[in-house]
């Protein structure tokens, strides 16, 4: 594992304190014993990993908290940070049968998070086949939940795989651009030294930038998986973005997280409306900004942001300001920022600026969060590996792309979707790369 760690700041933990609380012992069998164990469980079919959600939830009803764990394993091997971070509003719990009868639904995620907790607390590993009993090696390019999962899965089965990352810290987005009361950043260290106790191996602080790169790791493994997550934060486009005091959202996120930022005080405008442009939002309130707005071009129905986070936003006091859009970034004598912005109006289904409508925001902080942008350099090296619109190309049920030695899951191949379709899709590539091993050799 990496040698780099995460500074415990207890205002940080404070501030930062989570969303949804852990459920008591006996709440958690109280709120079990609620589940009807549906036959056809269209909670389980609504999950992208279709976690067996009655048979765990019917292992906490009777004190088995270890069976329900490898219930959640079994199925997702980051059951506790998606326990977490899942929109399961739209998921799980969106599609629970209580519903239709006018109750509150399961609270499937909490359930789940209970098990994990207590699997995690306990210290035992997941259960694996002896190590390397199968000759198969493989390069986990990208060390977020796709990758974890592919790797985690190709271990227990018998095979050896190796998470090549280049940030000093794995798990990705889970690690770096979840927001803090969803998920900290030590529980997503956590399940992944569960992990690596599987048998994987990681290598951090390496960067696969060249032919020659991909020529080496060609010679040491026998296949590939690609879970390298997409770009940058996409640019506002717009004079003095380059202006100290503007951070996009996922630097914010990240210095936060890791302790490079430890307060943010005055103005903070955040431009865009996704989940991502939320979870900004309200760290920058949290840190301690008085006044936090969130901008973006379109109106409140337009938003891509689940609703769930819009409310959430509005309860930690976020404001919003609707059909306004970015032109220019300036600083004043004082070294605060100047955000010039216009008020849009739609005609004939085009964004239109309104004639005399400028209005200039006088701010500390600008938070880009228009999305990230989606890859384009090193896959365009990797040789018969199709690139179309910035996405890896690759069969969603398997991952392959057209390379055989080389699959795909996650963010690059679905073009930026929830962590639970990460690990999905990696789990699903793993399967796959086995078959293909058995296939080959046989």
């Amino acid at each position: 594992m990496s040698t780099a760690t995460l500074p415990d700041d207890p205002k940080l933990r404070e501030r930062f304190g989570d969303l949804k609380p852990a459920l008591a012992p006996q709440a958690a069998v109280i709120e079990a014993n609620r589940c009807l164990n549906c036959f056809d469980a269209p909670c389980t079919g609504a999950c992208p990993t279709h976690i067996d959600v009655p048979g765990f939830i019917k292992r906490i009803a009777s004190g088995n908290l270890r069976g329900s764990a490898m219930r959640i394993l079994d199925a997702n091997i980051l059951g506790s940070s998606c326990s977490r971070v899942c929109p399961v509003d739209v998921l799980c719990e969106g599609a629970c049968v209580m519903h239709r009868q006018n109750h509150k639904p399961i609270q499937i995620a909490l359930l789940q998070r209970h098990a994990m907790d207590a699997f995690h607390h306990s210290g035992e590993p997941v259960p694996t086949a002896p190590a390397r009993s199968r000759k198969l090696r493989v390069g986990c390019i990208g060390g977020g939940p796709a990758s974890l999962a592919c790797a985690a899965e190709l271990c227990r089965q018998g095979a050896q795989a190796t998470i090549i990352e280049r940030r000093p810290l794995p798990g990705g987005l889970n690690t770096y651009g979840v927001a803090e009361y969803k998920l900290r950043a030590a529980d997503s260290l956590r399940e992944v030294e569960m992990i690596r106790r599987m048998g994987v191996e990681f290598r951090f602080g390496e960067t696969i930038d060249s032919s020659a790169a991909l020529d080496a790791l060609e010679a040491e493994f026998d296949y590939f998986f690609l879970g390298l997550g997409l770009g940058a934060m996409q640019q506002l486009g717009i004079p003095g973005e380059d202006s100290q005091g503007v951070i996009n959202a996922l630097e914010l996120i990240a210095a936060y997280k890791v302790g490079h930022i430890r307060e943010m005080r005055g103005t903070v405008v955040v431009v865009g409306a996704g989940n991502t442009a939320i979870d900004a939002a309200n760290a920058a309130r949290r840190l301690g900004a008085e006044t936090v707005y969130l901008l973006y071009r379109r109106g409140e129905n337009d938003m891509s942001a689940f609703d769930f986070e819009y409310e959430h936003a509005k309860q930690e006091g976020v404001q919003f300001l609707w059909r306004r859009q970015p032109l220019a970034i300036r600083s004043n004598e004082h070294g605060r920022l100047l955000l010039d912005t216009v008020q849009m109006q739609q005609v004939d289904k085009k964004l239109l600026p309104i004639p005399d409508s400028q209005f200039t925001i006088d701010c500390d902080f600008v938070v880009p969060a228009i999305g990230q942008s989606p890859l384009a350099q090193l896959i365009q090296d990797l040789r018969g590996v199709e690139v179309r619109g910035g996405r890896i190309v690759a069969n969603i049920a398997t991952g392959e792309t057209a390379n055989p030695r080389y699959f795909a899951g996650g963010d690059c191949v679905n073009g930026g979707r929830e962590v639970v379709d990460a690990v999905a899709g990696g789990k699903r590539a793993a399967l796959a790369i086995l078959k293909t091993a058995e296939a080959t050799h046989a």
